[in-house]
């Protein structure tokens, strides 16, 4: 394998083949950190700013002392970003791929130790959609919790999602779940690759006190052309 590409780890997953590699971009002049599952490309650090946008939109207008959950960990710069606010207490990163946690804890990943040696975040290996429809809630060692902030970054969309079974999260009887799982007026924010899908944002709507679709935009060198991602912003009343 040529110095300009590595594969770091590749692991056989219950939802398939996992990969993590490196290489040097020739048009950013840098390196990069890609995560892929059998052939899509589940994140890439060539293009980070929704991610990051995805958890300052979701705490902008939060007073702390504050507690949050992040659903996806990915290469963990949403997790960061939300680390770096000030009133930040603690918060509890969901991710379904165990190899993924490992990658961070074994300083795989730029700032993975970082983030697992921040002694306010705890990573989960468990399987967020289930936590949410599970009785106990999200955090299996205090049943019921509440949080103010619940941050997903999983699937590709409320449309386009990663596995069918998660279908359930973003029906009206999944969102009143989840809204149960906030404090009055606490916040769930949701990362899509698509534009706004208006019938999800009218059910973000009818479920919580306030809900909206924010576009986030930022340029794409590799097709010459800006590019969108879609922030959902929705909050409990009080």
């Amino acid at each position: 394998m040529s110095a300009r590409f590595q594969e770091l780890d590749w692991r056989r997953t219950p939802l398939g083949e996992l990969v993590l590699r490196r290489r040097w971009d020739p048009v950013f002049d840098r390196e990069v950190h890609e995560i892929k599952l059998n052939d899509e490309f589940l994140m890439s650090s060539l293009f980070t700013v929704s991610e990051v946008e995805l958890a300052r939109l979701a705490l902008a207008d939060l007073p702390g002392p504050l507690d949050v959950v992040v659903g996806g960990l990915g290469l963990g710069y949403t997790a960061r970003t939300v680390l770096e606010h000030p009133t930040v207490r603690s918060v509890l990163v969901v991710d379904a791929l165990g190899e993924v946690i490992e990658w961070h804890r074994a300083g795989l990943l730029p700032g993975g130790r970082a983030l697992t040696g921040d002694p306010r975040c705890r990573l989960l290996h468990e399987d967020f959609f289930a936590l949410a429809r599970s009785s106990d809630g999200l955090d299996p060692d205090q049943p019921g919790r509440r949080f103010h902030a619940i941050i997903v970054d999983i699937d590709h969309s409320p449309g386009h999602l990663l596995h069918p079974g998660n279908a359930d999260f973003y029906e009206p009887e999944g969102l009143r779940r989840l809204a149960d799982r906030l404090h009055p007026g606490g916040v769930f924010a949701l990362w899509s690759n698509e534009p706004p899908d208006d019938d999800y944002t009218a059910a973000l709507a009818d479920r919580f006190d306030r809900a909206c679709a924010e576009i986030v935009r930022f340029p794409n060198p590799l097709q010459r052309r800006e590019a969108t991602a879609t922030v959902y912003l929705a909050r409990t009343a009080g």
